[in-house]
């Protein structure tokens, strides 16, 4: 590694000091792998761009109090680019619970939360059987395919199916069934 400037430790010092052509120098040695990985977490371009450049202005933002833990500042940044990834998510997520019919929103006191819960319990207690116990392990009680499939004698594709086929069930009622 050269010293200097040319180092991530060096340009993040000058970063600190208002150096826009070491930002622009991290920013080319950087860029690719930050965008490889935001296209991991993310799947619009728009967001991945957006990810990537919130990164590189966080760094920016931050250079003066950094402390790189190794030579290179690419893992801080990967660390950056996950949490503004998330944050994405987050709010795309946020979005789409704002537009969904209100009786498919979240609800919003904890009897409301109690109903529909009671609600959905009742609607998988009516499955048949086996249907049921694989909701129950898996939906409910948080059991892997493959734990659920073994407990019950089943393929996990078997499972898999079946999930699938409630949940599908269970879908077609709630949005044609307001409770």
């Amino acid at each position: 590694m050269t010293t200097g400037t040319d180092t991530d430790e060096g340009l993040v010092r000058a970063i600190a000091q208002g150096d826009t052509g070491a930002l622009a120098r991290v920013f080319d040695r950087y860029a690719a792998t930050l965008t490889r990985y935001a296209w991991a977490l993310v799947d619009d371009r728009s967001d991945v761009e957006e990810i990537v450049q919130d990164s590189f202005l966080t760094l920016w933002q931050r250079a003066a109090t950094l402390e790189l833990p190794a030579d290179t500042v690419l893992p801080w940044l990967l660390v950056v680019c996950r949490n503004h990834a998330f944050n994405t998510g987050r709010k795309q997520a946020r979005r789409r619970a704002d537009e969904l019919p209100e009786h498919l929103a979240a609800p919003t006191d904890q009897d409301e939360a109690r109903e529909l819960l009671r609600w959905v319990r009742d609607e998988i207690a009516a499955l048949p059987e086996t249907d049921r116990r694989i909701c129950e392990l898996c939906l409910l009680e948080g059991y892997s395919y493959a734990e659920a499939a073994e407990m019950l004698g089943l393929s996990v594709g078997a499972v898999t199916q079946r999930v699938s086929r409630s949940r599908r069930r269970l879908k077609k009622v709630v949005t044609h069934d307001e409770h």
